[in-house]
């Protein structure tokens, strides 16, 4: 159902239920839960790589079938709690997380992709928001992060319509960072998760939260954010490590 799967100082987490389009079904969800806060509490592992097993989908999102058998189960649709919220259980991970989008993803399964850091997509990737079609309205930050990302106009059209965009779309109007040949996807994002990787991990976990949380917020509160975090660190580097870590820049860019 989850697979986990550890390369040094990376783990591949793969949803894997290709017989339902990896769709997120509550075990999945709570799978992916324990996965993540596990995978967050290692201090061996630097970034986490998200697919979906076989080519037909990353997820489609939540799993109708169980939601259409168990009227209690449309709750999911809504909860915050990062148990059954899948979003939530990535978004709580402070280490980078890369998507490697190898199929459709679709509603959930699109608002799972946009909780991921990085989004690698295969060829083969398409991204639908089908919440208007099936009724339900979007409880995991879709409605909200897609028009941030892509503009309202493109987000409206997405969302207004079900239809699905294909991946170098999504490259164009800036949804992926890149699109790969579906043979090339894991090894991409393997190889940007080895750049990530070369970092001290704690190092990784702060700019990612100061990228994250000053999003949130107003530009000015933004870069008093910056401010006031960066002047906290910065104070605590010494010259011994800028010069440590200068070199180590120096060496892999001679190396590249």
């Amino acid at each position: 159902m989850l697979d986990v799967e550890r390369r040094g100082p990376i783990a591949i987490v793969t949803l894997n239920r290709p017989e339902a389009m990896n769709a997120l079904s509550k075990a999945l969800r709570l799978a992916l839960y324990d996965a993540m806060v596990a995978l967050d509490g290692d201090e061996d592992v630097s970034v986490v790589i998200l697919t979906g097993a076989g080519e037909r989908a990353f997820t489609a999102g939540l799993d109708l079938k169980e939601l259409g058998g168990d009227a209690s189960a449309m709750g999911a649709a809504n909860d915050q709690d990062a148990r059954s919220n899948p979003v939530r259980a990535v978004e709580r991970c402070r280490k980078p997380v890369i998507g490697a989008i190898n199929g459709v993803a679709i509603t959930g399964g699109f608002e799972l992709a946009l909780a991921c850091d990085v989004l690698i997509a295969s060829e083969t990737a398409r991204f639908a928001d089908t919440h208007a079609r099936v009724g339900i309205m979007p409880g995991w930050g879709l409605s909200q992060k897609l028009s941030r990302l892509i503009g309202p106009y493109r987000a409206k059209e997405l969302s207004l319509s079900g239809n699905f965009l294909d991946a170098r779309t999504a490259a164009d109007w800036g949804l992926v960072n890149r699109v790969t040949a579906p043979s090339d996807l894991l090894p991409t994002a393997l190889k940007l998760a080895e750049d990530m990787a070369s970092i001290p991990v704690e190092t990784l976990a702060f700019y990612k939260g100061l990228i994250d949380d000053g999003y949130a917020r107003a530009f000015g509160e933004a870069l008093a954010l910056e401010h006031e975090r960066s002047s906290g660190h910065n104070r605590e580097v010494t010259p011994e490590k800028v010069e440590a870590r200068r070199r180590q820049v120096m060496d892999r860019g001679r190396s590249q």
